[in-house]
């Protein structure tokens, strides 16, 4: 019996339409199937290339309905999805900029040297080549950017890799339009439509994971299903890589010296950071260490007043609600918790930010505040009193990783390369991807230095989702030794012909 999927308004929780039926095993099965027959079809960078500027622009044409149908299912609104729709269409275009260059490819090329010592060396040439078929989870909080036409399939596509997405069902619809976007750019390229094919349905995530013919899959979402998924695809008989970005505390740390200098405007900036998208970026400052004493107390009131100020919102669907609900009420009830701005019910379908404060040496000292450590997806934060280094060292131990980690710093010890706050940035940098100086750490730019992941639990590899390095998730080294000329790959023959970037018997050649 088919299992429809609705659309539905986290505005107002009505059904808004039927947009597909839930994949069967056997859909499933054909989806891999299809998407497999097309990846000879994509061997040729120069027809990718063209795909993710077509897709680029197919996204663009259509962006009135796609955004229409997107704010409609997800209440984020026009303003936030138009810039989203812009971002997506920049990093499709920026990725096949990465193509064209073919630096990426990695090229190196070691001629023979039968003279060479110890070991005489034959003719060695290395290059990357496209994993296969990528099985691609779509995020809730970013219904383009991180979802059907988000930077997993573009970096995958990329690479050279056909894509089944597994849609979320908080956006089926708009899901369904990129889709639609993606699959005309690809004909018109000349490519198969089942370059890329979007699925429907919880099972038909569980199935694509394990299916033989998946190569590799990339994840954004809750700790929970990421590392379901993580574990299912360690269990097949062939294992497979599973990129998963799973959640993230992203502290910030306010030295003393910062809070002396601009108390209120941090406190100000934190407010603007943890509420905005209504708490529900992936970068969310959802730890705060801020100082005890009279500086901090400033901060404290600049954060309540600006928090304060900020009116209820309403999540992707119900059951974040009701799980925001739960999470702010459990850490407001802990022993010793403060709620200067209590987070709560905003009235039907929305909720209230705030934020909670506690002791540093509380919750340095006893395991009744983990709950404190795990991310609350939503509009709240945890401001932590420090007063001393070593509370503040002893919280830090505690932190599992994290996607980013800010330190508000003061001017002079920000000008000091061997002081308290250098040491500070080395600590930073052993607990996140993304280490920020004075800044905010909610908005990923999308840029070839970007790294965007952590350490475990923030993602399930020290790769990177965001910028052109993510591309290299779904390519694996090849080298060919001893190869006749004729037989090599035209990036890996004298001459180079396909005009990349390479190594040559250890010289940089550029692009030629």
């Amino acid at each position: 019996m088919a299992v429809p999927v609705w659309s539905v308004d986290p505005r107002t929780g009505k059904q808004r339409e039927q947009v597909a039926v839930e994949a069967t095993a056997q859909e499933v099965d054909a989806a891999v199937r299809a998407a497999a027959a097309s990846l000879p079809a994509l061997a040729d960078r120069s027809v990718r290339s063209r795909l993710l500027r077509a897709a680029a622009g197919a996204l663009e044409a259509s962006g009135p309905e796609i955004i229409a149908a997107a704010d409609a299912e997800t209440a984020l609104g026009v303003p936030r999805l138009t810039g989203e729709l812009a971002r997506t269409s920049y990093q499709l275009r920026a990725f096949a900029d990465v193509v064209d260059e073919g630096g990426y490819l990695d090229v190196i090329i070691d001629h023979a040297d039968p003279a060479a010592q110890p070991i005489p060396r034959p003719d060695l040439r290395r290059y990357k080549i496209p994993l296969g078929v990528v099985a691609v989870y779509a995020a809730s909080n970013f219904p383009l950017a991180f979802s059907v036409p988000g930077g997993d399939t573009a970096s995958a596509l990329a690479a050279g890799c056909p894509v089944v997405i597994k849609a979320h069902p908080d956006h089926p619809a708009t899901s369904e339009l990129c889709a639609d976007a993606l699959r005309r750019a690809a004909v018109s390229v000349g490519l198969p439509a089942d370059t890329v094919i979007v699925l429907h349905g919880f099972q038909a995530g569980v199935d694509l994971v394990g299916h033989p013919l998946v190569a590799a899959a990339g994840f954004t979402g809750s700790v929970r299903g990421g590392r379901a998924l993580f574990d299912a695809a360690a269990a097949r008989p062939r294992p497979i890589p599973f990129y998963g970005e799973l959640g993230s505390l992203n502290p910030v740390v306010v030295t003393e010296a910062a809070a002396a200098e601009r108390a209120e405007q941090i406190g100000t900036g934190l407010a603007g950071s943890f509420t905005l998208g209504t708490g529900q970026f992936c970068t969310k400052p959802g730890l705060v260490l801020a100082p005890a004493g009279e500086d901090g107390d400033r901060l404290l009131t600049a954060l309540t007043a600006a928090a304060g100020e900020v009116g209820p919102g309403v999540l992707l669907d119900s059951r974040m609600r009701d799980n925001f609900l739960a999470g702010a009420a459990a850490r407001s009830a802990l022993p010793a918790v403060g709620a200067p701005v209590p987070a709560g019910d905003g009235g039907e379908h929305a909720v209230r930010p705030g934020f909670v404060t506690l002791p540093a040496a509380d919750l340095a000292g006893a395991d009744d505040y983990d709950l404190l450590l795990d991310e609350c997806f939503g509009p709240l934060t945890v401001v932590v009193r420090y007063g001393s280094a070593d509370e503040l060292s002893a919280v830090l131990d505690r932190l599992p990783g994290n996607l980013t980690a800010t330190a508000h710093l003061g001017a002079a010890e920000a000008a000091e390369s061997d002081g308290p706050a250098a040491r500070l940035l080395a600590r930073l940098t052993a607990l996140a991807g993304r280490v920020l100086v004075n800044g905010w750490p909610t908005g990923v730019a999308v840029a070839p230095a970007q790294h965007h992941g952590g350490p475990y639990p923030a993602t399930t590899s020290t790769s990177t989702s965001v910028g052109g390095t993510a591309i290299e998730r779904w390519l694996r080294p090849v080298s060919y030794q001893d190869t006749p000329e004729a037989l090599l790959p035209p990036e890996l023959r004298d001459g180079n012909p396909a005009g990349v970037p390479r190594r040559v018997d250890g010289v940089l050649e550029l692009a030629g």
